[in-house]
């Protein structure tokens, strides 16, 4: 089918198509459309409801909202993650669930309780009080009906009926809370000591046909994994910065246009007087300016008596009575532009000449100057820096749809691509999947280039960002299948292998002999034990996790009391108890707290019990194919 289309799409006609190709197509995938998808198609079905194509994709992008409101720096193709995609169908799923259950159970909520809870919504009040106005605006500005909202919030909060049900469920009675405060919150005093594999090296003994006999049976474990040589090729903004021109002129109007963002610390405070147009028509500007040009000659002749004008003549109820005082501020558009630009560009002590806004006419003085800003001289390369990189992003934005069009419809080659675009080949030596992902940092890429349509096929790869405003297409130029090493190759190490997990196996029995001898109250020689450490569940003294968990599990009910636990290639580790001190938390504010926490965590626990049992019980059948679907 895809041959079909790129043969189609090379001539007149398909580059037409490809112009009007419905939006649903681009969504979801023209192969997925044509077997009969489309928006209503079901993802899932659980029970008699559906979680459709366009309800999936809905919730998709609301997780990446939220994560972005939490500011989570995902990758470009986060959404396309197995595991993600999962995460978001699981949580509909049990959406679903949970309002089958809400009508099997028969929960109901009045209306009243539904508007007495919406009326004490603080979202939708104004000194206090219910809104209806604030209400209105609110639900207008999230796109939202009356109807619609009063529907989620009656659904939500039968559902938190449901939720608080369990909850309540989850109670910890105090001698239980006491037992296990006792537990979490014990020391012990405890020392070690190592077994390790390396002191039994020399006594590990391995012949040639024991390496050779495992060889045969595994050679599964010595396989040179699917690798791949590559061809690719990478349109990048940062690249087309060098073959750009930047004048000083652009670069001097973009400083002028943009003071604001090179201010750095300076504010300036400066006075006001404003004489205001009025009506605003002609007349009343000419009454304002006339009134306006006296004042400033008044004001010119006694500039040491300007606070005292301002209160006289200033229009502006907000600073006439402080003289005119407009305060500190900054280049950051909290006042007028006219008047912040005048601000910007005076002496300290001066007096503007008039300086007209929408508001009228202002007469300015500059009171001071705090902080510097720096000089255009000193900005002038970042600007000019700022200015390429953009001017590099907005033709990256112009040729990114030819980009991808030339690899889709001429994908049996990058030579267009170079030709068209100047951009350089590239190759990369022999790579597996591992490599490739590590060197590019890109699931989506990796998925296709060893995909039967880039890999079998030796088509292009579709342009995938590997980068910010940065594309790339990569086509298989070399490739070798996963093949087992020789056994020349692995001998050596094979036998080190070999010795290594008999020297294992010969520490772990010497140890747990030597604790059989210490449980017996027989002396064990030559141990090396270390300082006793008092350990607590969160202070491990250097201890690994292994044998913090170990030392907690000893039963410590006559002491020293012994146990020794296996330490993944590396032997085995024997582990004295000698003191064990701990008791419940006695501050009544403090136990309260943490008994409550261990009543959230064992409701949390219940309802997620609850809900494996819903989905137990219920038919859900999801599909794998639309689960898996990659945006077009």
């Amino acid at each position: 089918m895809l041959e079909v289309f790129r043969k189609l799409a090379q001539g007149k006609i398909g580059k037409a198509l490809l112009v009007i190709v419905p939006l649903t197509f681009m969504i979801y995938g023209v192969d997925t459309w044509l077997s009969g998808a489309g928006a209503n198609a079901s993802v899932a079905e659980v029970g008699n409801q559906k979680v459709t194509i366009q309800e999936f994709d809905d919730a998709l992008q609301n997780f990446a909202e939220q994560r972005r409101a939490a500011e989570e720096k995902d990758p470009p193709d986060f959404l396309e993650n197995p595991e993600v995609r999962q995460y978001v169908l699981d949580q509909l799923i049990s959406t679903k669930l949970l309002n089958a259950e809400i009508q099997r159970s028969r929960f109901a909520l009045s209306d009243e309780s539904l508007n007495n809870f919406i009326l004490s919504l603080p979202e939708f009040q104004k000194d206090g009080v219910f809104s209806d106005e604030v209400y209105s605006k609110t639900l207008a500005a999230n796109n939202l009906k009356p109807s619609q909202f009063e529907a989620r919030m009656r659904n939500n909060l039968l559902t938190q009926q449901v939720s608080n049900g369990i909850a309540a469920a989850a109670f910890v009675p105090n001698a239980v809370f006491d037992k296990t405060m006792q537990v979490e919150h014990q020391q012990r005093e405890v020392s070690i000591a190592e077994i390790r594999a390396d002191d039994f090296m020399s006594e590990a003994k391995v012949d040639a046909q024991q390496v050779k006999d495992y060889y045969e049976k595994n050679k599964e474990k010595f396989q040179v994994p699917e690798q791949v040589g590559l061809q690719f090729v990478l349109l990048s903004a940062n690249d087309m910065i060098r073959h750009l021109q930047i004048t000083d002129d652009e670069v001097k109007k973009y400083y002028d246009d943009h003071r604001e963002q090179f201010q750095g610390e300076e504010q300036r405070s400066a006075s006001h007087i404003l004489i205001g147009f009025g009506k605003a028509d002609d007349e009343s500007r000419k009454a304002a300016l006339e009134k306006a040009q006296a004042v400033l000659a008044e004001v010119k002749a006694q500039p040491d008596n300007f606070a005292e004008f301002a209160k006289k003549y200033s229009q502006d109820s907000g600073s006439a009575q402080n003289g005119g005082d407009l305060g500190l501020t900054k280049r950051d558009g909290a006042l007028v532009k006219p008047v912040e630009d005048a601000i910007f560009s005076m002496a300290p002590g001066a007096i503007s000449d008039l300086v007209e806004s929408q508001y009228g006419y202002h007469i300015i003085k500059l009171t001071g100057i705090q902080g510097t800003a720096p000089t255009f001289d000193e900005v002038k390369a970042q600007v000019r820096a700022n200015l390429l990189y953009q001017k590099a992003v907005d033709q990256f934005n112009e040729m990114t749809d030819r980009f991808n069009e030339l690899a889709y419809t001429q994908s049996d080659s990058l030579e267009p691509l170079v030709k068209e675009f100047g951009v350089e080949m590239q190759t990369s030596p022999l790579m597996s999947r591992m490599d490739v992902q590590g060197y590019f940092k890109s699931d989506k890429l990796t998925s296709e280039i060893f995909s039967d349509d880039v890999l079998k096929d030796k088509r292009n790869t579709s342009a995938i960002e590997v980068g910010p405003n940065t594309l790339l297409v990569a086509r298989v130029t070399d490739h070798k299948p996963a093949a087992p090493r020789s056994f020349d190759e692995v001998q050596q190490p094979l036998e080190d292998y070999l010795k290594h997990e008999q020297s294992v196996a010969l520490a772990v029995k010497k140890g747990k002999e030597m604790l059989d001898a210490l449980r017996k109250g027989e002396s064990a020689s030559n141990l090396d034990w270390i300082p006793d450490v008092t350990i607590d569940r969160k202070n491990a003294q250097g201890l690994n996790d292994a044998v913090m968990k170990q030392a907690f599990r000893i039963d410590a009910a006559k002491l020293p009391a012994f146990d020794g636990v296996e330490i993944t290639n590396q032997g085995y580790t024997l582990i004295r108890v000698s003191k064990v001190e701990g008791s419940a938390p006695t501050d009544a504010d403090e136990r309260k707290l943490l008994q409550g926490e261990m009543e959230s965590a064992l409701a949390e626990a219940y309802s997620a019990a609850w809900m494996n049992a819903l989905r137990d019980q219920a038919k859900i059948k999801i599909n794998q194919r639309l689960l898996e679907m990659k945006p077009q």
